[in-house]
């Protein structure tokens, strides 16, 4: 059992940390909106990595083989989602930074709430092929780990705490941000940053779909 708990922790770890448009997504939210939202974000991107993990345990190599050839056309959906997301998150810091100048009360949260975060975030990370390829191919090559049952669903836990623990690190980075940052140029920044890298990735997406 400590086996399948160490591979899921690793596999959480390996899966989450590479920064990719979903980590810069969590950041730019907590950031930008609030704390709320950005742990919101968070605990989907994480949610969706456990899905993807128990799919793996149950039958990662079948499911892995079926997605695989729609690979393509779920990463360019992915990328539209992605640019529809920082196209929208550059007006609203435009639209917040105006009004910041004119001396406007500006509205604190954009409207929505951390369920819908929450979702939108799990439908998103769910859109990445790449995930269940990955897990597919750890319980392959671990099968000893996760040949049980309970390793397996042992594995799939430790694999979500994993990843929960990281993205929720990056969301409260995120959330310090948002304090260091207080004046109106400091959150335009943040916000032309953090969506412009998103637009950088969701451009690399439909490069590697293509």
């Amino acid at each position: 059992m400590t086996d399948a708990m160490v591979s899921g922790l690793l596999a959480g770890y390996g899966i989450a940390m590479p920064v990719g448009a979903m980590s810069v997504l969590i950041v730019t939210l907590a950031s930008r909106v609030s704390l709320r939202r950005g742990m919101a974000a968070a605990l989907g991107v994480a949610t969706a990595d456990g899905i993807y993990a128990l799919a793996a345990v149950l039958g990662g190599t079948a499911l892995s083989r079926l997605i695989t050839p729609a690979a393509g056309v779920l990463e360019t959906l992915a990328a539209g989602v992605l640019a529809f997301i920082a196209v929208w998150g550059l007006a609203a810091a435009t639209r917040t930074y105006r009004r910041d100048l004119d001396g406007r009360p500006a509205m604190e949260t954009p409207p929505g709430s951390p369920w819908r975060t929450y979702g939108a975030l799990i439908g998103l990370t769910l859109l990445n092929p790449v995930t269940i390829v990955y897990f597919g191919a750890l319980v392959v090559g671990r099968q000893t780990d996760t040949a049980s049952l309970g390793n397996g669903l042992l594995f799939v836990l430790a694999a979500f705490t994993a990843s929960t623990s990281w993205q929720t690190l990056l969301a409260t980075g995120g959330a310090l941000l948002r304090r260091a940052l207080t004046g109106p140029r400091g959150r335009l920044t943040t916000a032309v940053v953090g969506n412009t890298v998103i637009l950088v990735l969701a451009a690399r997406l439909v490069w590697s779909a293509n």
